[in-house]
């Protein structure tokens, strides 16, 4: 270990400082017109790499050292000569001329113009406050750039007064409540000050007057805390959890105390993921609790600078625009069937599915007019046989959504879901710790063997799916927090696989009360098919063999790309044209009829048709548009009518294709053995069907003479 040359480092200090890219920032702080003052280690690196390898090893020491640089040069910055002064500031100046007042009361003055003398006093009076307490900056040290972050786990004992950065989740977030730093005390016996600097957490205060008038009275005054006097900063605590993917392999996940002061409280909330760096310290105690402690010491990091990354800062490339990416994303005619291709790429078909996971991705707008709110966020509820890929589909959703949580039914409480009333452990009060449900706040909660959850757990997310929000009133703590969620749940059948003789509520066991509040219901049944038995053990096997998803017509989209797509798409806000109302009216309402006569439809209720408007605008967003078009509601109602239709009954009628069920749906619209060829296309459409299958029908039963299209190609006329 080299021994250090304090004095010699000082003087390094004083040139980094003096620096021109600093001049502008001294100055502010000299006329108190900011208070942050934030030194790069690698402008340390550049002039003395030693000195900066000495800061990271010995953090604390080195921002006192820069303290008392900054409190010599920091005068000769200042340009105003009228400064704001607060009250701490008027106090001290009181105090000071009071002070000079008696010392001139006791040394008579030789002439009547001794100005030095009075500023040698000024000085002198000055010079007995505490550094900590003249000083109205705050000092942090950012850390180099080769220096990477760390997972909490890795944060060993030899780091102890070392700058590190570590990465996390924040899961607690205390109340910012004043820290004193520096205690002032008045002698009840002969009024002088006394001044305790405090660098813990924990004091014991003074007790007896030990001044000069005290000793040549022969007298010990008690010292009582002015609080008027004292010095008080910001002060929070929070909690950082390390990521999963951290977390080996029967262990449970580590956190570890963070303390913020001043400018940097409030930059962080729960669910944030972030990178701190600061000094890894042990927290000092005093008294009975150091007892009780013996050699064992917790720690915490003294927070110096706190990024939030939510899962973007890594794995996004923020060198190309938005404007770049948006013409990039044309030019390669990038369409919502890549897009939606390109999630589980592992995963064979389901492409529908898949649409409708990435308009749960993208989100619908929130409306929020006039004291009434309209969530926009989608939800979505996924049924099926076990083996058909349901958690695999969570777990990408997971992976590519810039801030999600991924939990499981069994394993998740209401409180766990929803929040939890804890003890803080320095004040002791009773405070709020969010659960799942609000660590995913304007981001994704997956919820796997959703049907697994206990009825009294699963009813704390009625309020969260609708309203967006958690009512809490407990321990006398009455508050709502917000949960912005989109929540996507998988359920397996309550009898192993799924009967479609039973409704959709036998069968996975939910209330009505929650299934309606999923905007998609959408069934995936193992249904044996000898041509898709053959393609999806094909592409099974190419997976376990190869790692990796078979080759395409087209290269799937790596995530980064998917996350700063749905990064800029969420930046639109579409609108609904008014002329395009009366086709969601009329559409709804055939969806009613239909619901009506149709005993195995599942229900369609009012939230269908505002699972219309959220659809509609999350297409709307993937188009990059701020006004959302016929085709957008068109394709909204056919996922919704796609949705419903895996749901309906087909075990005990007769295997009929789909150009005959589009024939039938057609023959049925027939007036005088004409229909218009766009009235059947979009009446197709809205039951499901695709255009290439409903184009495939129409030229099938063409060619066998059931029908021919008009010259004008307007009308479809049966023969």
């Amino acid at each position: 270990m080299i021994i250090r040359d304090y004095e010699k480092d000082k003087e390094t200090i004083r040139k980094i400082l003096l620096d021109s890219s600093y001049t502008d920032r001294l100055i502010k702080i000299s006329d108190r017109d900011e208070v942050l003052l934030c030194i790069d280690l690698d402008d340390v690196q550049k002039l003395d790499p030693d000195l900066c390898d000495a800061i990271v090893a010995n953090t604390k020491r080195y921002q006192q050292l820069f303290c008392q640089v900054l409190d010599e040069i920091l005068p000769d910055f200042r340009v105003r000569e009228n400064i704001i002064k607060d009250t701490l500031d008027v106090f001290i100046e009181h105090r000071i001329m009071t002070e000079m007042k008696n010392r001139q009361e006791r040394e008579p003055q030789t002439s009547g113009g001794d100005v030095e003398m009075n500023a040698v006093g000024s000085q002198r009076s000055e010079s007995r406050y505490p550094p900590e307490l003249m000083r109205r900056y705050e000092f942090y040290f950012k850390p180099p750039t080769t220096q990477k972050p760390i997972p909490v786990r890795q944060v060993r004992g030899k780091d102890i007064g070392h700058l590190v950065t570590i990465n996390g989740v924040v899961t607690r977030c205390a109340e910012v409540k004043p820290l004193m730093v520096v205690a002032t005390y008045t002698c009840d016996s002969c009024a002088s000050e006394t001044y305790q600097p405090i660098g813990s957490q924990s004091f014991m205060p003074l007790e007896r007057c030990t001044s000069e008038d005290c000793k040549a009275n022969k007298t010990s005054g008690r010292l009582s805390l002015q609080s008027r006097g004292s010095k008080f900063v910001k002060f929070q605590e929070i909690r950082v959890q390390e990521h999963s993917r951290d977390v080996p392999v029967g262990n449970i996940p580590r956190s570890i105390t963070v303390i913020c002061r001043g400018e940097m409280t409030r930059k962080t909330f729960p669910g944030d993921h972030v990178n701190i760096s600061g000094i890894f310290l042990p927290i000092n105690r005093s008294g009975f609790r150091q007892m009780v402690a013996g050699l064992i010491a917790d720690t915490y990091i003294e927070a110096h600078k706190i990024t939030v990354t939510n899962k973007t800062l890594e794995e996004i490339d923020y060198e190309m625009s938005d404007e770049e990416f948006i013409k990039m994303i044309e030019n390669e005619n990038i369409t919502i069937n890549r897009l939606a291709t390109s999630i589980a790429p592992e995963i064979y078909g389901h492409l529908d599915l898949k649409k409708a996971l990435l308009l749960l991705l993208v989100g619908g707008v929130d409306q929020n007019s006039s004291g009434m709110k309209i969530r926009g966020a989608i939800n979505i509820c996924l049924m099926g046989d076990p083996g058909v890929a349901k958690s695999q589909l969570l777990g990408f959703i997971d992976r590519v959504a810039t801030r999600s949580v991924y939990t499981n039914g069994r394993g998740s409480s209401g409180v766990g879901l929803t929040a939890a009333i804890m003890k803080d452990t320095i004040t002791g009060e009773f405070v709020l710790e969010g659960g799942a449900l609000v660590l995913a706040d304007q981001g994704i909660c997956c919820i796997d063997e959703f049907d697994k959850m206990l009825d009294g757990d699963r009813t704390a997310i009625h309020e969260v799916m609708e309203q967006q929000t958690i009512s809490i009133a407990k321990a006398g703590i009455m508050t709502t927090l917000n949960a912005r969620v989109s929540i996507l749940a998988a359920a397996n059948p309550v009898y192993g696989r799924y009967n479609t003789k039973k409704s959709v509520e036998h069968n996975v066991q939910l209330p009505a009360a929650l299934l309606s509040r999923f905007d998609l219901l959408w069934l995936i049944t193992d249904q044996p098919n000898k041509d898709n038995d053959y393609k999806l053990a094909q592409h099974i096997g190419y997976v376990h063999q190869h790692c990796s998803e078979p080759k395409l017509d087209f290269e799937p989209l790596p995530i980064k790309v998917m996350r700063r797509f749905i990064q800029i798409a969420k930046q639109f806000n579409p609108i609904i044209p008014p002329e395009l109302t009366d086709d969601i009216v009329s559409a709804y309402i055939d969806m009613r009829n239909v619901a009506r006569n149709d005993k195995n439809m599942t229900f369609t209720s009012p939230r269908t048709l505002l699972a219309i408007l959220r659809l509609s605008t999350a297409l709307a967003r993937i188009r990059f548009s701020n006004v959302v078009d016929r085709v957008d509601i068109r394709e909204a109602m056919r996922l919704i009518a796609a949705s419903k239709a895996s749901i309906q009954e087909q075990e005990d009628q007769p295997s009929v294709s789909k150009a005959s069920k589009i024939f039938q749906i057609i023959s049925e619209m027939a007036d005088n053995r004409r229909v218009e060829l766009a009235m059947a296309i979009d009446r197709c459409s809205v039951l499901g069907y695709t255009n290439e299958e409903i184009e495939s029908a129409i030229e099938e039963f063409e060619e066998n003479n059931m029908w021919h299209i008009s010259y004008d190609k307007g009308t479809i006329i049966f023969v």
